[in-house]
């Protein structure tokens, strides 16, 4: 997929958001989206998923498949999370399959005859992560996709992503917890000043024979920032259980 020379402003004589994008993303890759707030992460997103059309320039070769999940996702509708993500199945072509197997590995079970409004932010993120991934997508859009998420599904994230990604995918990612930047391959695109930059990718991961597993215990309240260093040292988290 490629962005050729991108602009986009919200109104016709606002200042430019982005200005000459210019990357590439390729099959099998994670690019991990850095940025302060209010720098175009979002924007840069929602244009690479087709949400948004640029003003100057073009994206081609966006795959036909795209799961897309906002940073908040859109929870007042008059639906309780089973019968949503059945009817995201029914209009994606997904197997009824599908539905239950997201609910089931997301943690959703007790969740799926509650109406979405009455759903905790958190719970509500893992409804629109499933219904991204309803049919293996072909580009994964991830806008801070943690947030809100408790330790257990916080640890699903890198896996979904390397799994997009070993199945020939695409994964966008903003990221501003640091939780995985550390995955091997992963590339790092900065937004500043409405322009884009490249940076090289991180070392890369230890093979098997390099690693040793080190169990560490934490107090509860501590487990989210724990799992947060170690990623960002560049430590794989194999789990979390209580």
């Amino acid at each position: 997929m490629r962005f050729e020379q991108v602009w986009f402003r919200y109104a016709r004589r606002a200042d430019w958001t982005l200005r000459e994008v210019a990357a590439t993303v390729e099959p099998g890759s994670t690019v991990v989206i850095l940025g302060r707030n209010g720098a175009g992460k979002s924007t840069l997103l929602q244009l690479a998923a087709g949400v948004l059309r640029p003003g100057r320039g073009a994206i081609r070769g966006r795959p036909a498949i795209v799961g897309w999940v906002p940073e908040r996702f859109p929870a007042d509708q008059p639906f309780t999370a089973g019968d949503y993500l059945r009817r995201m199945a029914q209009l994606r072509g997904a197997p009824e399959t599908a539905v239950g197997q997201w609910i089931e590995r997301l943690l959703l079970t007790e969740h799926a005859g509650t109406r979405l409004t009455d759903l905790s932010k958190g719970t509500a993120q893992k409804v629109g992560l499933a219904q991204a991934l309803l049919v293996p997508p072909g580009l994964l859009v991830l806008d801070e996709p943690w947030e809100g998420l408790d330790s257990v599904a916080r640890t699903l994230i890198p896996d979904i992503v390397a799994e997009v990604t070993a199945a020939g995918g695409m994964v966008l990612v903003s990221d501003h917890r640091g939780e995985i930047t550390a995955l091997p391959g992963a590339r790092h695109w900065t937004v500043a000043d409405g322009t884009l930059h490249a940076t090289s990718a991180p070392p890369a991961a230890p093979t098997e024979e390099d690693e040793v597993i080190v169990e560490v215990a934490v107090r509860r309240s501590e487990a989210d920032q724990a799992v947060v260093a170690l990623r960002a040292s560049g430590h794989r988290v194999l789990g979390v259980r209580g």
